[in-house]
């Protein structure tokens, strides 16, 4: 039984989990940089949401790392681009750029996808 593919070229759970890692980074990304201006904000005024803010960033960086785990198990990105994506995951706003560079291989998938297809779907010429 061949494995189904999707337009971009992997299999339907390898983009599923791309998917999903894209999705969680610019919210991980947010809340990094919410819970940097609270720390700020309970050193500097009576307002202190630390213990709130650290709690969602902590959950969104824990899903973060899980999906990150499962689209490296699933796409088997090569270790420099793993690390990469790892290491954009811990700085402050390193969330938007893994989301960027998510979103240009999710759409490089696509176009390689269907510059296949058109290959394939070209007729020969056959001699009657």
């Amino acid at each position: 039984m061949a494995i189904l593919e999707t337009p971009s070229g992997l299999p339907p759970k390898a983009v599923s989990s791309l998917r999903r890692l894209r999705l969680t980074s610019a919210p991980e990304a947010v809340s990094f940089l919410l819970l940097l201006v609270c720390s700020v904000l309970k050193r500097t005024t009576d307002f202190n949401a630390v213990p709130v803010m650290g709690a969602i960033h902590g959950i969104l960086f824990i899903l973060y790392v899980l999906f990150w785990a499962d689209a490296w198990n699933r796409i088997k990105w090569p270790f420099p681009k793993a690390a990469l994506y790892f290491v954009l995951s811990v700085l402050p706003t390193g969330g938007f750029f893994a989301d960027r560079m998510l979103r240009r291989e999710e759409e490089a998938g696509v176009i390689a996808a269907r510059a296949r297809k058109e290959q394939t779907s070209v007729p020969s010429s056959v001699d009657s």
